[in-house]
């Protein structure tokens, strides 16, 4: 099995460059944070190795470090690093052949879920603690019995959380962690990565927080990787990879602000959803 992977196998720097290369002309519009000389995971839930088009690393090169500069310029260029699971520290460029994401002006919201939102007790806050929340979208869910985050992932992406790239929605009920997600924030396109609940409706909680601090900051792309059901009950929908790149050529022109929103305390269900009513 693994022997037929990697004759799949593009290394990872060599495949990421190259793409850089061929795609990133001019990247240096896209976001100051990108350093242009730079040389060195499901849908939001429930990603599955199976069912995606990969392009593998060989085994050698699967190691070759990234650097979060590297990462954004993958990013801007429409890809992203995932891992086999997480006992695997190799890391392998992805790029769907099909592309999920969920449009913004048409986002979708059951009453009942309004209403849960609404009247939910539990609290609702960002960027207050990456680590629980990637240790919890590691962690096995209802559907999914293994995770692709390893150690690697979670070392990088924490750089990038760091830097302020990367953010989180965190869903607490009293002092304990029930949901929550994270992703990449790069000019006005946010890329989910994953999400997580220990609780009914909390990670749908998180995304429909997500959703409108997203509308409010001026965002324009909300990219979930893949389309599961769960997410197309929100409006999620699947791209080709030529629409794909025309959408996120146009999410990277100028910047959003991912804290338009409150970020230093929790934000009401009821704000949320009269933001979210604005359009």
């Amino acid at each position: 099995m693994r022997q037929k992977r990697f004759k799949l196998a593009k290394t990872v720097t060599n495949y990421a460059l190259q793409t850089v290369n061929n795609r990133g002309k001019g990247l240096e519009r896209v976001s100051r944070r990108v350093a242009i000389g730079a040389r060195s995971g499901p849908p939001l839930e429930g990603k599955g190795i199976g069912q995606l088009n990969e392009f593998m690393a060989s085994r050698e090169s699967a190691f070759i470090d990234i650097t979060p500069e590297v990462l954004l310029k993958a990013y801007s260029c429409g890809i992203f690093p995932m891992a086999e699971s997480a006992d695997d520290p190799a890391l392998y460029w992805i790029e769907p052949e099909r592309r999920g994401i969920i449009p913004l002006d048409r986002f979708h919201l059951a009453g009942r879920l309004a209403r849960t939102v609404r009247s939910t007790p539990f609290r609702v806050v960002v960027d207050r603690d990456f680590d629980a929340v990637i240790e919890g979208c590691a962690q096995p869910q209802p559907g999914r019995s293994r995770t692709w985050i390893n150690s690697r992932i979670r070392t990088l992406y924490r750089k990038l959380y760091e830097r302020g790239d990367c953010h989180t929605v965190e869903v607490y009920d009293g002092e304990s962690l029930i949901g929550g997600l994270y992703g990449v924030s790069l000019g006005r396109a946010f890329f989910g990565e994953s999400m997580f609940h220990r609780a009914r409706d909390a990670s749908k909680i998180a995304l429909v927080h997500l959703v409108a601090r997203l509308k409010a900051g001026g965002y324009r792309l909300l990219d979930t990787q893949f389309v599961t059901e769960h997410l197309r009950s929100f409006g999620a929908t699947e791209v080709s990879r030529p629409v794909y790149h025309k959408l996120l050529d146009a999410a990277l022109v100028g910047e959003a602000d991912f804290t338009a929103l409150p970020v230093d305390h929790p934000i009401s269900g009821e704000t949320i959803l009269a933001r979210l009513a604005q359009g």
